[in-house]
């Protein structure tokens, strides 16, 4: 919403005086100066920096999106999202291997790793992992090797390309010598 001088002054109470003349429009390319305004005018300007906006960083967006490709996996057919409801209305004991218990020998494994990974005073909180995924931090770290890796890639490029500019044409006759090494060895 823009007032006019007249509409505020209107809105607060204060008696508004008729301007003298129009203001001339100032273009929005007018360069603000460091001089005195003139105290019998009415204009009032403002001198801002430009704003450059917001900058999200790319690393923490590339990083959002590898977690959010890693997390969403693959679709599923029909047939796969199907629930096996099979054991559930087979007879009264419904299915024999279904039973809920602790298997034992990984128990035993997992007890044999704990012990070996203590003596080799190594981390533990690793074994207890079962579905191990990436945290932000390490997609963002990913992101941004992705990201240094390929600028690295572009300046090499670059330099490669200022190199071959800057080198000798390839045409130009080689400088005569007493002979080649090659023709050395073939004449001993």
């Amino acid at each position: 919403m823009i007032l006019t001088f007249a509409a505020a002054a209107a809105m607060f109470g204060v008696p508004a005086e008729a301007p003298a003349q129009a203001a001339p429009e100032k273009s929005a390319t007018t360069d603000c100066s460091p001089r005195a305004p003139d105290p019998n005018s009415r204009e009032v300007i403002v001198c801002v920096q430009k704003p450059q906006g917001f900058r999200i960083d790319p690393d923490v967006m590339a990083a959002k999106k590898a977690r959010r490709q890693a997390l969403a996996g693959r679709t599923k057919t029909p047939q796969e999202k199907m629930r096996d409801n099979g054991c559930t209305v087979v007879g009264a004991a419904g299915c024999v291997f279904d039973q809920p218990g602790i298997n034992l020998l990984a128990v035993a494994a997992t007890a044999a790793e704990i012990s070996a990974r203590l003596a080799r005073g190594q981390e533990i909180g690793s074994i207890f992992v079962t579905d191990p995924q990436k945290s932000e931090y390490q997609y963002y770290q990913d992101a941004k090797k992705e990201r240094e890796t390929k600028e690295t890639d572009k300046r090499v490029k670059e330099y490669a390309a200022k190199a071959r500019a800057a080198a000798p044409p390839a045409d130009a006759a080689p400088a005569p010598n007493s002979g080649t090494d090659a023709q050395k060895v073939i004449s001993q």
